[in-house]
Parts: C-alpha cells; sequence; structure tokens
C-alpha cells in the first residue's frame, strides 16, 4: 500500500532497506505508532500503513506542550500517508513533577506519553507501539528514551540502526513531504530545567514562535528564560533576524516578555540551559 504523496524513485540500498523495514512491521501484525508528525515519526507511520494497511494507527498527543501548528501539521501528514490518525488529550501539567521541571523531566513526559499510546493500543486491539527514536538520537543526556525502552514501546529505526539522515532519505524516496522538515521538540524544551513549566509560558512560547515562523524562519527556537525571550535561529537565519530584530523584539515584548535578545550563537541542541 502506498502512501498518498508521489514517490520519488528509489536507490536499490534504499529500496531494500525500506523493504526491511516493512517486513519488520508486518511482522508485528498490527501497529499504534505514537505520532508527532516529525520525519521519524511520519516515517515509521507511512511505513507501517504500507506494511499493515487498516491495522495500523497513528496517535498524536495533544497535552499543552504541543503547539497548535504542530497538531495541524500532523493531522495534514497523516492524511497524505493514508494512516488513520487519533489524538490523545491529557494535561502533563496536572503532574507536579513534570511542572517542576526536573533535569529528568522528559522522562517524566515521555513516561506520561507512551503510558497513553499502551492505553490506547490496548483498548484498539494493537499488537506492538512504536516510535520514531532512530539511531542519531541516543546520547548520554536521553532520559526520554528510558521512559521509552522501559514500557517496551518498539523504536524500528533505532533497531535497524536508521540514522537521523538516513530516516530523511527514506521519507524522501517514499514523496514524504515532512522530509527536509527542520526536527522540533515539545515547547517545555525552551525553558531552562528547575524554572517551573507553567500554562502561560507555554502559550506565549507558542505565540512567539508562530511569529517568526510567520516571518518566514525556518529552524527557530524562543527561549523562555524567567521572564525573557532569547530567540535562537539557525546559522544561515542570523542576517535576516538581525535585520528584522527591532520589529521581531517589538512583537516579543508585546506578548508579555520582559525583555528579548537574539543569541547570535544561533540555535543550538540544549539551548535553553546554556548561559
Amino acid at each position: 500500500m502506498e502512501c498518498a504523496a508521489t514517490t520519488a524513485p528509489e536507490a536499490p540500498e534504499v529500496s531494500t532497506r525500506i523493504q526491511e523495514l516493512e517486513r519488520d512491521l508486518a511482522s508485528r501484525g498490527s501497529v499504534l505508532v505514537a505520532f508527532s508528525g516529525g520525519v521519524d515519526s511520519g516515517l515509521v507511520a507511512a511505513l507501517a500503513h504500507r506494511a499493515l494497511g487498516d491495522r495500523s494507527v497513528a496517535v498524536t498527543a495533544a497535552a499543552e506542550t504541543l503547539a497548535g501548528e504542530e497538531l495541524d501539521y500532523a493531522r495534514r501528514l497523516a492524511a497524505e500517508i493514508g494512516i488513520r490518525h487519533e489524538v490523545t488529550v491529557y494535561s502533563e501539567l496536572d503532574d507536579p513533577e513534570f511542572r517542576a521541571n526536573p533535569r529528568h523531566r522528559c522522562y517524566v513526559c515521555q513516561g506520561m506519553r507512551m503510558d497513553r499510546m499502551l492505553e490506547m493500543a490496548a483498548e484498539g486491539g494493537f499488537a506492538s507501539v512504536c516510535d520514531g527514536t532512530n539511531a542519531s538520537d541516543p546520547g548520554p543526556d536521553r532520559p526520554g528514551l528510558r521512559a521509552v525502552a522501559e514500557r517496551g514501546v518498539y523504536s524500528p529505526l533505532l533497531a535497524h540502526g536508521v540514522s537521523k539522515t538516513e530516516a530523511r532519505r527514506l521519507a524522501r524516496a517514499l514523496g514524504l513531504n515532512v522530509w527536509d522538515r527542520p526536527a522540533n521538540a515539545c515547547l517545555s524544551s525552551r525553558i531552562p530545567h528547575g524554572q517551573l513549566v507553567s500554562l502561560p509560558k507555554l502559550r506565549r512560547i507558542e505565540a512567539a514562535e508562530s511569529e517568526l515562523r510567520r516571518r518566514g524562519f525556518r529552524v527557530l527556537r524562543v527561549r523562555h528564560d524567567r521572564t525573557a525571550a532569547r530567540v535562537e535561529v539557525g546559522a544561515a537565519e542570523l542576517f535576516e533576524a538581525e535585520r528584522q530584530w527591532n520589529e521581531i523584539e517589538a512583537r516579543l515584548l508585546e506578548l508579555g516578555f520582559e525583555r528579548a535578545a537574539l543569541d547570535p550563537r544561533g540555535y543550538r541542541t540544549g539551548g535553553a540551559d546554556a548561559a
């Protein structure tokens, strides 16, 4: 079963890789995919749909840390793939440990998310829950991956050694428009560890990043450090951000930040905790 997008010609090694992954997913009988709408979960959802058809479903966790634009994109991507899409709504902010924003916040967050996926899989009669963890993800400080592994969630890209770069190549071969989408993370990742996660902060971050996307920026984070905004954009976009900075800063102040700054180092992972 092909995804709805027009597929690109496949190199022999790409075709072989896709077939390996499809055979693996088909062997599971039925699959629920934890689906954020990013490259990796999009690729897994497309492969699952090709391998299993109606015995696959993509489920997006819509807690407070998921931006509305991200949910909209996930819906469009699921429609592009042709896979059945469901949305589960719950509150991460109901958990005091999550709100406290410890260094293992991602463990708490992913634990809640995967527990919900496992519940839905059991209710729907799906044999496996899969996610989009790839072979580039594991590292010394990835507590969220530990939560996934502890719950027995299967990560086909990780199991087959598919890196982020290869995941993009496979997604492109399948004709998925998400193949070159910049990586993203939940909105709470913009708040330094140890600083409280609250709904006003999350909505302020969401509105600020939406403004920057509207201005054409693709790789971006708005870090919410106490009452200040620190804007990170991709290295190639720094000049344009500097050119527009007066307007951007004024908008950020309107949104409730007491001050704002453009980080001259540009976007980098883990930037929320940078001094």
